[in-house]
């Protein structure tokens, strides 16, 4: 049993991980979270008050920190302010979250000794052409396209600097797309399921070409288990589950899938920048670690989060008007 730090575990893949922790070991876990829109505390319901425990924190506010490191044996860092569209708007809190907070977070690891482990995404090294056969490895240069991709570049690089030039104790994983319970609505897949529930035509950026390699966050939970219990200190994992998928294909499963015409979605005008394709080789993971994927069917992954969207409205509906109302301001 070890005493599990989990930051931003109210969020998307930072409770799927707690659930996780919760049902496939006797790991102690304490989430820290900001609370801000993207966490909600109702991820959380229904784990064990004995196992999991809650603190309303910033992850930039050392005197929050520090002690809730001491106190633990490895911390894993998945707060992040993590919306690309939200990072055109407004960056700044991309910054003091993902750099000034992970600052914060590998100080304090660094201070009390601890094991240190870095969630991050595939989002930093760019994006590949679309016919382009190679896909990114640990090896890949980073070349971020937004402020959200460079500030988790950034982030990503303090914790290497912090091995190398203090010896913290600490890996890194870069993951491809997540999808599954518990996401908010203003991402991509949730949302068009929330708006085929709502009567409304899912909204498609420019001509949907665009490709993401999805993985579920169940995939992605066990794949970070498998990093802080066998993975080398001072290494670079990248998480994927073979699951590329051009958005255009994407929207079109969830609306067969929810019993409606596949093309009865509406194109919208594309977002600056917008990534082409993205692509994991998650050999190095798999050969080292022995781990693979349990939702290798990307539609049968896509059926279970469509099911669980379905069953739990009330999870996701107070987030629905406002997040569509600011989409609408938009022009999305």
């Amino acid at each position: 049993m070890q005493r599990l730090l989990v930051t931003g575990g109210a969020g998307f893949i930072g409770s799927n991980f707690v659930h996780f922790v919760v049902e496939h070991t006797d790991h102690l876990v304490t989430v820290l979270d900001k609370l801000t829109y993207a966490g909600n505390l109702e991820s959380l319901a229904g784990l064990p008050a004995e196992r999991v425990t809650f603190v309303k924190g910033d992850i930039a506010d050392a005197s929050v920190v520090d002690p809730l490191v001491a106190a633990s044996d490895v911390v894993i860092h998945y707060a992040a302010e993590s919306h690309n569209d939200n990072s055109l708007h407004d960056p700044r809190p991309f910054l003091d979250t993902n750099i000034i907070g992970t600052y914060v977070l590998i100080e304090a690891a660094r201070k009390h000794g601890k094991r240190f482990h870095h969630i991050s995404t595939d989002e930093v090294y760019g994006d590949l052409e679309l016919d382009d056969p190679e896909r990114f490895t640990e090896e890949t240069p980073y070349n971020p396209s937004s402020p959200y991709s460079s500030t988790k570049a950034g982030s990503d690089l303090l914790v290497r600097a912090w091995v190398r030039s203090f010896g913290l104790q600490a890996t890194i994983s870069n993951c491809s797309n997540n999808y599954g319970p518990y996401q908010h609505v203003e991402k991509f897949i949730p949302r068009q399921i929330t708006n085929v529930l709502d009567g409304i035509r899912p909204k498609l950026y420019g001509k949907g070409e665009n490709v993401r390699d999805w993985i579920h966050a169940n995939d992605h939970s066990s794949a970070v288990l498998a990093i802080i219990e066998k993975g080398r200190v001072g290494e670079t994992y990248l998480i994927g589950a073979d699951g590329e998928k051009n958005n255009k294909d994407v929207v079109e499963l969830i609306l067969t899938h929810m019993g409606q015409p596949a093309d009865a979605y509406d194109h919208v005008v594309d977002r600056p920048g917008h990534d082409m394709r993205y692509a994991i080789d998650s050999s190095k993971l798999r050969d080292e670690l022995g781990w693979s994927p349990k939702y290798s069917n990307f539609d049968s992954g896509i059926e279970a989060t469509i099911t669980w969207y379905r069953e739990n409205q009330d999870w996701w509906r107070p987030q629905k008007a406002a997040t569509e109302a600011k989409y609408t301001e938009q022009g999305q």
